[in-house]
């Protein structure tokens, strides 16, 4: 049985998704989630009946361009007020492995993949595998320390994880490390993956802050326009 990936659109007028995307997911099962963002006092119920046919069929249209590209799909409609909240329901009812978080995409020569400070690998390189093109020339394993006394740990990481993906079948001049210091752990990741076209990445736990300024996924996708496929730890 495929993984399942979840893919997360806002209504009433979502992105477009780029072909590339959808040809490199084609051999997943696919969630296409629609989060109809709902004003403070409107009743989910009034606005299901109001606006519900309508967005079905903006889903059912996306759905139809995964099926033409021979992915297994299905569609989920939410209406709400808390995306985050709604996306996290339906990953865990989905049981999906991983959820794409969209940006335009023409081409992917260059993935960059954050490690978090425990390495962690299982379900890395499946993902990678899947967005990796012809086209690809690099796969950088990133990873940010806060001084250099954790350098040395950092450079671990990345080795390790580097000589893993190599077992597994990656080419090992394209799988390239990087080690960055800095005390803004999600700026150094947004500086960085500025230079690439893509991100694979575990799923960081939530914040506070997330909230307010958007997850490091949607921030990543808003200002480096990088698709990012975040992996789900507890799969």
């Amino acid at each position: 049985m495929a993984d399942t990936i979840l893919v997360p659109l806002e209504l009433s007028d979502p992105e477009p998704l780029s072909p590339v995307l959808i040809e490199d997911l084609s051999s997943l099962s696919v969630v296409v989630l629609g989060h109809y963002n709902l004003p403070e006092q409107t009743p989910v119920r009034s606005a299901r009946e109001q606006f519900g046919e309508a967005a079905q069929a903006t889903l059912d249209a996306v759905a139809e361009r995964f099926v033409d590209a021979g992915a297994s799909v299905r569609t989920r409609l939410v209406f709400g007020k808390d995306r985050a909240a709604a996306i996290r329901q339906i990953a865990a009812e989905e049981s999906c492995a991983a959820e794409l978080d969209p940006a335009p995409s023409g081409g992917i020569e260059r993935i960059l993949v954050p490690l978090p400070d425990v390495a962690e690998f299982d379900r890395l390189p499946k993902f990678i595998r899947i967005l990796a093109e012809d086209s690809t020339k690099e796969i950088t394993l990133f990873h940010v320390v806060k001084s250099e006394e954790s350098r040395e740990r950092g450079e671990t990481i990345v080795t390790e994880t580097r000589e893993r993906l190599i077992e597994d079948g990656f080419d090992a001049e394209s799988v390239n490390t990087l080690v960055a210091e800095g005390n803004e752990h999600d700026e150094e990741i947004l500086r960085v993956a500025a230079d690439y076209d893509a991100v694979v990445m575990y799923e960081p736990e939530s914040r506070l802050g997330d909230r307010v300024f958007g997850s490091l996924a949607d921030r990543i996708a808003d200002e480096t326009d990088d698709p990012v496929v975040l992996v789900n730890r507890d799969y």
